[in-house]
């Protein structure tokens, strides 16, 4: 049985800055099924990461996804995530909480570090985002 794939990122030009996130919804086949970048104001680059995941995981409940497989460039949202690594800071933990709750809703749900240059779409769409607000 194949999955979905999504990969995510969030973006803030500053930090904190102006943030946006992105992400893009693969189906097992390989063709995008949603692409997404959105200013989301003010805020850290963890929390846009955050922020970007969650939007990616809630689109694809909405699409049924029952399968997938999560891709991110962040290692340490990874390892948060995962439960490897503790969330220290406060205002991350209820993110943390959400990103968790939402994978335990799929039939199958994996997540995993790639190189930056791996994620290149997720990143464009977050960046086009800021740009387009003139940021």
């Amino acid at each position: 049985m194949t999955r979905h794939v999504l990969y995510c990122d969030g973006a803030s030009r500053g930090n904190p800055g102006p943030a946006s996130i992105g992400f893009v919804l693969y189906d097992p086949a390989g063709d995008p099924v949603a692409e997404v970048g959105n200013a989301i104001g003010e805020t850290t680059n963890n929390v846009a990461e955050y922020q970007a995941l969650i939007a990616g995981l809630e689109a694809s409940l909405e699409r049924g996804v029952g399968r997938i497989e999560v891709r991110l460039d962040s290692l340490l949202l990874v390892k948060q995530v995962t439960g490897e690594y503790r969330v220290k800071a406060s205002h991350l933990k209820p993110l943390q909480r959400r990103a968790v709750s939402l994978l335990t809703r799929f039939d199958e749900a994996s997540i995993t570090h790639v190189r930056r240059e791996r994620n290149s779409v997720a990143d464009a769409l977050a960046n086009r985002a800021l740009d387009e607000v003139g940021l």
